[in-house]
């Protein structure tokens, strides 16, 4: 093998830590950007699957779908928490030159995610039908939502699996093969979907098969990204699995808990809005679908951010630290922005294409006019979490997010139903505001300190 060949092959892990220099805003845009497509891939899958079975024409399965979705969302949320976790720690030892450690974290991390998966998707089966009732599913919204989640929960293993890996690929800036993990299964989705509705007649049973096989092949990309083409996957020891799960629950345990946060106040929403008929339902889980695809930059900022913030926080940088959460927060505004004028622009194409009508066409209109300015503050949140997680303080993000998922939504959201479902969306907006300021004033706050105390 020639030298320039060796040289090319070699491993970007093998390569030391990309984010320690050149521009920030650069970075972050580059991973937030890749990063959103695979996260945004991740929720297209659920879009598609609503798109399709919207046409249909029954609207007690787009409500079923909406309520699976409630139960689906609190997996999600744990492997995004996981997911943020598994990238702080390994790029910390990636920013610090220690390869054989973050090689080791790597492996442990994956097996650690799919105990976890495990035991979640266990439990969620035992009490599926109280969980669903509990939310406010009831007759044949309720069977239709049970039979869903019966094919698809046994998958939730590959969706850990997958995501484990893409953070691992974001740890060491490999953003295009991330992106992939999420990317490719979403296109599966898109082009069997028709099929197995339509084609074989299957229905939401069909939407349901398609989903646990595009989970597989999620999976697949994942394992072959990091395993094969990073060599980030070492052979597995068992010795250090609870050293390393101590390690990486530092991070991801606060993580977990503060992302956790979101679903809880997702279903007293969900709850709010079941009491005023299907139609409602179904047009709050077009809103909970629409709204990661719209907003997928700002979404995907907390784990895009954070490997950039962890190297160079590894690298005592201290400067580039404060600096990137102030390119992190320009990049948000400007998301934001064009998101919010976007929907705001295709809200009637939106309403017809999801055939929505009576009460759901109205929320969707108030959502796309005006309450998705809310995910101003949404952002700033996500901004200043990635800060908490990646320098040393994941308590403060949980405390924001509970916050803003009980104080912030239980007691607006209440006063929202007594009126109707655009008033309970609007509550939950007005909740966002007050606690995506204060996090984003504390995150600055913790930057402007961070030198001090090491």
């Amino acid at each position: 093998m020639s030298q320039s060949n060796a040289k090319h092959t070699t491993p970007a892990a093998t390569a030391g830590p990309r984010f320690v220099t050149g521009s920030l805003l650069r970075h972050i845009g580059v991973m937030a950007g890749t990063g959103a497509i695979g996260l945004v891939a991740i929720f297209a899958v659920d879009l598609v699957n609503l798109l399709y079975i919207s046409m249909l024409g029954e609207q007690a399965i787009a409500a079923a779908v909406g309520f699976a979705g409630v139960v689906g969302f609190f997996h999600l949320s744990v492997f995004i928490g996981m997911l943020i976790g598994i990238a702080a720690v390994v790029s910390r030892a990636i920013g610090a030159q220690r390869m054989a450690e973050a090689r080791g974290l790597a492996t442990s991390s994956l097996v650690i995610s799919a105990a976890l998966a495990l035991t979640m998707s266990a439990l969620t089966w035992v009490f599926l039908a109280p969980i669903l009732r509990l939310l406010g599913a009831e007759g044949r919204v309720l069977e239709l939502a049970h039979g869903f989640l019966s094919i698809t929960l046994p998958s939730t293993v590959l969706l850990g699996l997958g995501m484990a890996c893409s953070a691992l690929l974001r740890s060491v800036g490999d953003a295009r093969r991330a992106m992939m993990v999420t990317l490719v299964p979403a296109i599966v989705t898109a082009v069997l979907d028709p099929l197995f509705i339509f084609y074989f007649g299957l229905g939401l049973d069909g939407a349901a098969i398609v989903l646990v096989l595009a989970r597989m092949v999620m999976t697949g990309v994942g394992l072959y990204g990091a395993g094969r083409e990073q060599k980030l996957v070492a052979p597995l020891q068992t010795s250090r699995l609870r050293t390393d799960a101590r390690t990486l629950f530092t991070v991801a345990g606060p993580a977990v808990l503060t992302n956790l946060a979101t679903p809880v106040g997702a279903a007293f929403v969900t709850h709010s809005v079941a009491q005023f008929g299907a139609s409602a339902v179904a047009g709050q889980a077009t809103i909970e679908r629409l709204v990661p695809v719209a907003f997928g930059l700002i979404y995907s900022l907390s784990g895009a951010v954070g490997p950039v913030l962890a190297q160079n926080l590894g690298a005592r940088q201290f400067d580039r630290v404060r600096e990137g959460l102030r390119a992190s927060l320009g990049f948000m505004v400007g998301a934001v922005a064009v998101a919010w004028l976007l929907l705001a622009v295709l809200q009637g194409p939106l309403i017809q294409v999801f055939s929505l009508e009576g009460v759901a066409a109205d929320m969707v209109h108030a959502f796309c006019s005006w309450i998705a300015a809310s995910f101003f503050f949404m952002g700033a949140l996500f901004v200043a979490n990635a800060a908490f997680n990646n320098l040393g303080h994941p308590l403060w993000s949980t405390a924001f997010n509970w916050g803003r998922a009980t104080l912030g939504t239980i007691p607006f959201a209440w006063w929202g139903a007594q009126y109707g479902p655009v008033e309970v969306l609007a509550g939950q907006a007005a909740g966002a505001a007050i606690f995506g300021t204060l996090a984003l004033v504390c995150a600055f706050w913790l930057t402007k300190t961070l030198e001090h105390s090491r």
